[in-house]
């Protein structure tokens, strides 16, 4: 593919953007308006932006490249996030009505609207949020490296530098918009693709008589093995389901049966796609076996498409890279706007302040996002190790908050230190690594267990949700303190 005809195409395609986001900037107001679309976005919308996100960089880069090094293990990529966008759907859709703005807001609503918890899963989920916006940095940057031969590191820097633009100018509506019409490129592309490339190496069996055996089994659990299999299609569905751009979705769908409706026709079509990118990687793997970089798997893939499309779909998939990481930069924003500023000014900024605080953070969250990216090349071991750390406790956090009245914010905080302190133990001992695969069940087990023995050897929450509620909302609306009935003079966390 010639890199000046890329480089021109992508210029024009990211003007294309940059125009959407000032005809979308004309209808925003405030800072709900610029971070949560208004609390209004459709169904289709909410679907697009779902389906752009879910097709993005861990399925593109990330699952295309484990499956040229591990055959079918790539579908494990996409039965994991299927099945947790579909738990998600069913599990968490109806918090839509509490007009959350941030997953702290919604994890504190659940241990009795303590402040302990949401300032810390507010700065767990700041970190979170840079993580994955610096993996979708590093996708977009393997993109823009292939495609235009430029050193990956320079590519990096270009790709944060266009999600300061692209997300700056139009804030979250840009972003579902972009994501809506550029899924329906990627989604069509990759079936093409998979066609054209088992086409191009001389049809399935020639697939077959190449790959390693172990690696065509089931899942390539005779490869991986069963417990690394399974721990992988499990830290993808943990991730989803405690990712805060999936709850920033819930929080500004305009229902709640639309954000249902969406993320389980999303699921569906997710569990459909799941066995395409294992197809291309193994495609990939027959035309040539000594790729530099396993993520460049599903770039050199795009070669058996018509040059037209191929461009088409190298967009599309930078496309992708780049709304799913916007939502992550939103989301992490949206934490700085809420709760970090909050917690150091006791107020929500006004109103007229709020668009320009939120470009003024998300420079900053997009900077240390990018120097994450640099310190990697590798999607599939970045995100696993992300996943474990930081986000195994918040998943039983939520999981536990949403169903059991009784969790308290010392159950929760036992979770998060129970969760990140396994997944030091496994990642620092190479036998335990090897063994399970990553650190994901072990996290999940721990933060599980520590999470239910504390809550029930300390006391239950001071106040009912219906209080955390009103406090949480007074709060966020910056209304001047009022007593509520059956609160305590002091309230615990």
């Amino acid at each position: 593919m010639n890199n000046m005809s890329f480089l021109i195409w992508f210029s024009v395609y990211a003007s294309a953007m940059v125009a959407l986001g000032w005809y979308v900037l004309r209808h925003q107001k405030n800072g709900d308006d610029f971070l949560l679309g208004g609390r209004s976005l459709p169904m289709i919308l909410t679907l697009g932006s779902t389906v752009g996100t879910m097709v993005g960089t861990g399925s593109s880069v990330g699952a295309v490249g484990f499956g040229y090094t591990n055959g079918w293990a790539g579908m494990l990529y996409g039965l994991g996030g299927a099945c947790g966008i579909l738990l998600v759907a069913w599990l968490f859709a109806p918090v839509r009505k509490y007009r959350f703005m941030t997953m702290s807001e919604e994890l504190s609503f659940y241990t009795g609207g303590s402040k302990v918890i949401r300032n810390v899963v507010a700065l767990l989920i700041f970190i979170a949020s840079i993580g994955w916006l610096g993996a979708h940095i590093l996708g977009g940057g393997l993109y823009l490296a292939w495609a235009s031969g430029l050193d990956i590191n320079t590519a990096k820097i270009i790709i944060a530098l266009a999600f300061v633009v692209y997300v700056g100018i139009g804030g979250y509506s840009a972003v579902v918009w972009i994501d809506t019409i550029q899924s329906l490129v990627l989604f069509a592309g990759f079936i093409l693709m998979a066609v054209l490339a088992v086409h191009h190496v001389g049809g399935w069996q020639s697939i077959q008589r190449t790959v390693d055996p172990a690696a065509q089994s089931l899942f390539a659990i005779d490869k991986l093995g069963v417990l690394p299999a399974l721990s992988l299609a499990m830290v993808i569905g943990v991730g989803v389901l405690a990712t805060p751009s999936y709850r920033q979705r819930i929080y500004s769908a305009k229902t709640v049966g639309s954000v249902r409706q969406s993320f389980t026709i999303t699921g569906l079509l997710y569990l459909g796609f799941s066995f395409l990118p294992a197809i291309i990687g193994m495609a990939v793997w027959t035309m040539d076996k000594n790729l530099e970089n396993s993520g460049f798997a599903f770039l050199y893939a795009t070669q058996v498409l018509p040059p037209v499309l191929g461009m088409a779909v190298l967009i599309a998939g930078m496309s992708a890279n780049m709304s799913s990481g916007s939502s992550d930069a939103i989301a992490a924003v949206s934490i700085m706007l809420r709760d970090l500023y909050t917690l150091i000014t006791g107020h929500m900024p006004a109103p007229e302040k709020a668009i320009r605080l939120s470009r003024l953070f998300l420079v900053l969250v997009i900077g240390l996002a990018l120097l994450f990216a640099l310190t990697s090349n590798d999607i599939i071991g970045y995100i696993t190790k992300m996943i474990s750390m930081i986000m195994s406790g918040m998943f039983i956090c939520s999981m536990l908050g949403r169903f059991w009245t009784r969790f308290n914010w010392q159950g929760a905080l036992a979770a998060l230190l129970g969760g990140a302190g396994a997944s030091v133990v496994v990642l620092v001992d190479k036998e335990w690594l090897a063994f399970w695969g990553n650190p994901c069940i072990p996290s999940v087990l721990t933060s599980l267990v520590a999470a239910v023995v504390v809550t029930l050897l300390t006391p239950a929450c001071a106040l009912s949700r219906e209080q955390a509620l009103a406090l949480i909302t007074q709060e966020r609306e910056s209304r001047p303190e009022t007593p509520l009935a059956g609160k305590p003079e002091t309230q615990q966390g």
